[in-house]
């Protein structure tokens, strides 16, 4: 079907002249999706270097995304406040990350304790090493401007995650039966009521 005709019967189409220059891409690729008859187009879901942008700048500018036919409510990631590097760009990438390694380091050293079972009350020692990692963590959320990737949320949100669950685990250490560390008397008189 060539340019300006009518597809019902390959007139040509009101105010179109006879001798249109050749298709452009745009046109073409328009053309091959409508001759497919209803078979998706290969190529429409991927961007286009010469198609204007969701702000109409050209190719010059950079932009090559295409914008999607899904419904989102969201447009980019943000990164989270205080979630850039913990060392300069030009230090090594774990030199980088060592927040992040001294919070896994730590509740690693706590697995493998607990893990082994080295000596008695391996499995109290190892389950609060874990849980003091998470308080180190939520303590250098907090004063660390930039921990890299141990910044997940906001930094209440991460304090809040962070100590939270630090403390519960080393409550919980601290309580584990036989023998516990820590007695909490209402503790008894909860568990007695809600099992009678």
């Amino acid at each position: 079907m060539g340019a300006g005709t009518s597809p019902a019967d390959g007139s040509p189409a009101p105010g179109a002249t006879e001798d249109a220059g050749p298709a452009t891409g745009s046109e073409e690729k328009a053309a091959t999706a409508t001759s497919t008859a209803g078979e998706p187009d290969a190529t429409a879901g991927e961007p286009d270097a010469t198609s204007d942008g969701p702000s109409g700048e050209g190719a010059g500018s950079g932009s090559t995304r295409a914008r999607s036919r899904r419904f989102s409510l969201t447009h980019d990631t943000a990164r989270p406040e205080g979630g850039g590097r913990a060392a300069p760009g030009d230090a090594p990438a774990p030199a980088r990350q060592w927040p992040l390694l001294t919070v896994l380091c730590t509740a690693g050293a706590g697995l493998l304790i607990v893990g082994t079972d080295p000596f008695t009350e391996a499995f109290r020692i190892g389950a609060m090493l874990i849980g003091v990692a998470l308080l180190v963590g939520a303590v250098l959320r907090w004063i660390v401007p930039s921990v890299g990737m141990l910044a997940v949320r906001s930094r209440f949100t991460d304090l809040v995650t962070y100590g939270l669950m630090g403390v519960l685990i080393v409550l919980l250490a601290l309580m584990a039966q036989p023998k516990p560390w820590l007695h909490v008397p209402i503790l008894q008189d909860v568990v007695h009521f809600t099992i009678r």
